[in-house]
């Protein structure tokens, strides 16, 4: 497949802004980075790019002339020999609940191991990333100030490790479904005791990766 330089100036762009602002950027922004004086010039570099199978408009505000809802594909990335960005959810406690997820613009790339992994890969646009703090999940092996990769499903496990939020913030905790009917969020640290789930409990995913043990391999 042949790419222009830019093309690729476009492609790159998109990528720097979505990793450090959480957007990519807007029509007037890259004419800019282009120094090309039309919106027309601008939205031909993205049908390039989309007819190439490098990048993907949303069309849900119905429009294709938008630069916001673009997202960059796994060929875009290797032609930029960049990482998957995630969203960075926020934070949660490997404690009791104590703080709440918040909304993030913040992006970060996965370590370049976990692209290659399928069970990760197959999962497309439904992980999050959060930070933990606290000590409760600690023979589980997240530690405090661990990195998380977590699936947004509406389906449990009992022994799944889950976001879970309530009215109080949200945690990480060990999903348990005992056979008498009992479910409770369980720490893996004995110091800590088990939480009990209420209807006002809401899962927001389960820990599908420690983004920080894949860093520390590496």
């Amino acid at each position: 497949m042949i790419i222009t330089e830019k093309q690729k100036k476009v492609l790159g762009a998109i990528y720097n802004n979505i990793e450090t602002s959480g957007f990519p950027p807007t029509v007037a922004e890259l004419k800019i980075i282009l120094d090309v004086s039309s919106n027309q010039s601008v939205i031909n570099f993205f049908d390039s790019l989309e007819k190439k199978g490098l990048i993907k408009r949303e069309k849900g505000d119905g429009s294709k002339n938008t630069a916001r809802g673009i997202r960059i594909l796994p060929l875009g990335l290797k032609v930029l020999r960049k990482k998957r960005l995630v969203l960075v959810a926020g934070m949660s406690t490997a404690g009791p609940f104590i703080e709440s997820l918040t909304e993030s613009t913040e992006w970060s790339p996965l370590p370049g191991g976990s692209l290659h992994n399928e069970r990760i890969k197959k999962f497309k646009d439904d992980v999050f990333v959060i930070r933990v703090y606290g000590d409760s999940m600690l023979n589980a092996g997240i530690n405090d100030g661990d990195m998380l990769l977590v699936q947004k499903t509406k389906e449990f496990r009992s022994g799944d490790i889950v976001v879970a939020r309530s009215d109080d913030g949200t945690t990480v905790k060990r999903f348990v479904a005992e056979d008498d009917g009992r479910a409770y969020l369980k720490p893996e640290n004995p110091v800590y005791k088990n939480i009990p789930i209420f209807e006002e409990t809401i899962f927001e995913g389960k820990v599908i990766s420690n983004l920080s043990n894949m860093n520390k391999k590496m």
